[in-house]
Formats: C-alpha cells, sequence, structure tokens
C-alpha cells in the first residue's frame, strides 16, 4: 500500500472513531491533514481577530511550515494509529 492509499484510509477512519478526540488532537490532525493536502500556510489568510477557533486552526497548521507532504502524511498516519489504539474504530 502506497503512503498515500495509507494517508487516505487514516482519513477515513478518523470519521469513524468510537469518540471525539480532544481538542488538542484535533488541532493536530487537522494541521498535518491541512500541511499533507495544501502546503505551508500563506500568513496573508490567517483568519480575523474574533475568529478563534479559525485562529487555532490557523495557528497550528503554520507551525509546521517546511513540513514536506510525505512527512506530513507519515505524522497524520501516526496520529491516527494512536487515536485508533486509544479510542477504537466504530464497529
Amino acid at each position: 500500500m502506497s503512503l498515500q492509499e495509507k494517508f487516505d484510509q487514516a482519513a477515513a477512519n478518523v470519521k469513524n472513531l468510537k469518540a471525539l478526540p480532544t481538542d488538542a488532537q484535533l488541532l493536530n490532525l487537522y494541521a498535518h491533514f491541512k500541511q499533507a493536502t495544501v502546503g505551508d500556510a500563506d500568513p496573508a489568510n490567517r483568519p480575523g481577530l474574533l475568529d478563534l477557533k479559525g485562529k487555532a486552526k490557523f495557528d497550528a497548521w503554520h507551525k509546521l511550515a517546511g513540513t514536506s507532504k510525505e512527512d506530513a502524511q507519515k505524522a497524520y498516519i501516526e496520529i491516527v494509529e494512536g487515536l485508533i489504539a486509544s479510542i477504537g474504530l466504530k464497529e
């Protein structure tokens, strides 16, 4: 199975977790997913002052600037595997 196929499977598995991950875990997932699929975040697109959730997501993603697509995919897969081990998947 290729890295892209493993990444796609991990993305599908996230939707089938038994419970919702913590906010910190969700931010980490989001950041790695965006880095793997879009690349570096553009600072010009940072959400406005009142969009706290959007800013948190953007900032988490922006911290991964310079991370390669492959490294972001590998990290995302590892995060998802850890969540599956701790939370489990729906039957």
